[in-house]
């Protein structure tokens, strides 16, 4: 459907069923590629985004590189990542944890660099690309005075007059970020 955009936002938390076990999240991360692989099999472009957890009470190494595996399978286009962070009242926060803080945020930021190294590759992929873009607001880069979005919900940078804004135009990227895509827009 041209008016459902090709981005789907699918919480995953961790790739352990172990962990996910303790979560109380009722699926495993099998169950979960088979929607990522029922998503891809109806919408060939699409574009996923999950939210994933380091540090949960208990998480091992091997629970760890689970979640890993299962980023590197997926290729989200972006992560939202947390260090787990203990919340009064609720299970998790009662539960014994023998993971120094100080692996914990290894673990994080060796995440966070796997994810931005596929986000980058899949930016990358654009550059020379023309896509279509929903011009949003004004943005912070001033070679670039627009931001907009792809239909897979990526942030464009564009070479645009403000006019633009509130208006789909064609945008030929030109560089790529792990955050990002720098366009210049087309005349259609």
């Amino acid at each position: 459907c041209e008016k459902v955009a090709a981005q789907l936002h699918l919480p995953v938390q961790s790739g352990s069923d172990r962990i996910l076990q303790e979560m109380n999240r009722h699926y495993t991360a099998e169950q979960y590629l088979e929607l990522i692989d029922y998503a891809r099999a109806r919408i060939p472009n699409i574009a996923f985004t999950s939210d994933i957890i380091v540090g949960f009470p208990g998480e091992t190494l091997e629970d760890f590189e689970k979640t890993l595996a299962l980023v590197e399978k997926v290729r989200y286009h972006a992560l939202f990542t947390f260090l787990y962070s203990p919340r009064g009242g609720t299970p998790a926060a009662s539960m014994p944890d023998d993971t120094p803080h100080e692996e914990k945020q290894r673990r994080f930021e060796h995440l966070c660099e796997v994810q931005n190294k596929i986000s980058e590759e899949i930016h990358s992929a654009c550059v020379g690309q023309t896509l279509r873009v929903l011009c949003e607001s004004v943005s912070r880069f001033e070679e670039f005075p627009v931001a907009a979005r792809t239909d897979t919900g990526r942030v464009v940078y564009l070479a645009a007059g403000k006019e633009c804004i509130g208006r789909f135009c064609r945008a030929r990227i030109v560089r790529a970020s792990p955050w990002a895509l720098f366009g210049k827009k087309v005349d259609e």
